[in-house]
């Protein structure tokens, strides 16, 4: 049987697109038959209800992978305001896990960026965007639609330091040989004990090796870092 959690949530007056987080009426996760998904958003049918829930944009492919299927999706339930708050419309929105889920609240938290555009905006994974927040990686931000150079700019400004618990295991996902996860590890530890975030120097060391690939020492790797550096300032 298809199952829903909370469903009893109480209008938030006054609250156009903040989420009741943590609250006990809050919907926070549900389960159903998949129906479609496309477009930003994804129907879900439970117990002969169908759900319209609103997904970002990067998950859209698996999506389309699992129509037909049971799937659960982890939410966030708010109310968004219509004609300057004169009305308000119940929204859900719905991801993976929790994890991603989290990354989704933390993102929001940024000046500007709004539930719906940062469902818009959010093309690539949440561990790549948490890895370039990390990496102050401005220029792979503003690939991500409605995120201009003076948004990515607020996002590092106000995220930096905060994402690391979502960036991507980077050695993991770059490293081909046991030759290069060593490298990679080593010039980390390097970058650590000059004051670098564990987060921002996987970062940095994936970025310079991509650009200087017959790089073999670490400490070869490290000053491909802080050339790195230069070139983006």
């Amino acid at each position: 049987m298809y199952t829903t959690q909370a469903l009893n949530s109480r209008p938030l007056a006054g609250r156009s697109k903040t989420p009741c987080r943590y609250h006990d009426s809050m919907i926070s996760r549900i389960s159903g038959c998949l129906i479609e998904a496309r477009e930003g958003h994804a129907l879900l049918e439970c117990d002969h209800v169908v759900y319209e829930i609103l997904v970002p944009g990067c998950d859209i492919p698996y999506l389309n992978t699992r129509c037909g299927t049971t799937v659960v999706f982890h939410t966030l339930h708010y109310h968004e305001s219509h004609g300057q708050g004169s009305s308000f419309v119940p929204r859900l929105v719905g991801f993976h896990n929790e994890r991603d889920r989290a990354f989704f609240e933390l993102f929001t938290t940024v000046k500007n960026i709004g539930y719906r555009k940062a469902l818009r905006a959010l093309q690539l994974p949440f561990d790549r965007v948490a890895t370039a927040i990390a990496g102050k990686d401005a220029s792979l931000l503003t690939t991500l639609p409605e995120i201009g150079k003076r948004t990515a700019e607020t996002i590092i400004a106000e995220l930096s330091g905060k994402v690391d618990d979502f960036v991507e295991d980077i050695v993991a996902s770059v490293a081909e040989d046991d030759a290069t996860s060593s490298l990679i590890n080593d010039t980390v530890a390097m970058l650590t004990a000059l004051g670098e975030s564990r987060a921002e120097a996987q970062s940095l060391a994936q970025r310079a090796l991509a650009v200087e690939p017959e790089i073999t020492t670490p400490d070869a790797l490290l000053s491909a870092v802080f050339r790195l550096r230069e070139t983006a300032h």
